[in-house]
This record gives C-alpha cells, sequence and structure tokens, in this order.
C-alpha cells in the first residue's frame, strides 16, 4: 500500500477543521494536521492576490486519491480548490504500520 500526503487551503479554521472531519469520519484520511495561519499569495482572475489561509495536511493511501478530492471538493468554499498530493515514499515503521492499521489494507 502507498501512502501520500494531500494538501489544501481554506480561509478559516472551521472550513480546516470540516475537511478534517469529514475526511476522518469517511476512514479516508489517518491523520489531518491543520496549520495556520500561513500567507497564500497567487494569482486569481489577473490580479495577485494575498490571504491569510488554513492549511490541511491530509495522511491517506495514493489509490484513494480521487476519493478524498471528491470529498474535499463537496465541501471546500473555494471556487477553485487546491488539492495536490504528494507521495510519502518512506516514513518511520512505527507510523507505517499506524497508517495501515487506520486506513485499511
Amino acid at each position: 500500500m502507498e501512502f501520500m500526503e494531500v494538501v489544501t487551503t481554506v480561509a478559516t479554521k472551521e472550513d480546516a477543521e470540516r475537511i478534517a472531519r469529514t475526511l476522518l469520519e469517511e476512514h479516508l484520511a489517518a491523520c489531518v494536521q491543520i496549520v495556520g495561519p500561513i500567507t497564500s499569495m497567487y494569482r486569481w482572475q489577473g490580479e495577485i492576490e494575498r490571504a491569510d489561509e488554513y492549511q490541511c495536511q491530509i495522511k491517506c493511501r495514493a489509490d484513494q486519491f480521487h476519493r478524498v478530492e471528491a470529498s474535499i471538493a463537496e465541501i471546500h468554499p473555494y471556487e477553485v480548490p487546491e488539492v495536490v498530493a504528494h507521495p510519502l515514499p518512506a516514513c518511520s515503521s512505527g507510523y507505517e504500520k499506524w497508517l495501515r492499521e487506520e486506513l485499511g489494507e
């Protein structure tokens, strides 16, 4: 089983917690770390924008990415939510064991 970290950002801590709780309840994530506020700068509709956001770092199974993405999209308040994934090529053996237990194998 391959694991990954999916990252998304939202404007409020409440939105971040709603995403985390939903993914955990759906057994799509073993852990969601909420970081923030962070400062994001990006181009949107031809303008450079700045926003304070909260980042969700979601640990999940790689083969469940599309389900995680769909679940986030259903409740994410942004018109175009950021949903990016990074593979986890290695992690400590104890953490990997816990991921396997939480996410099923």
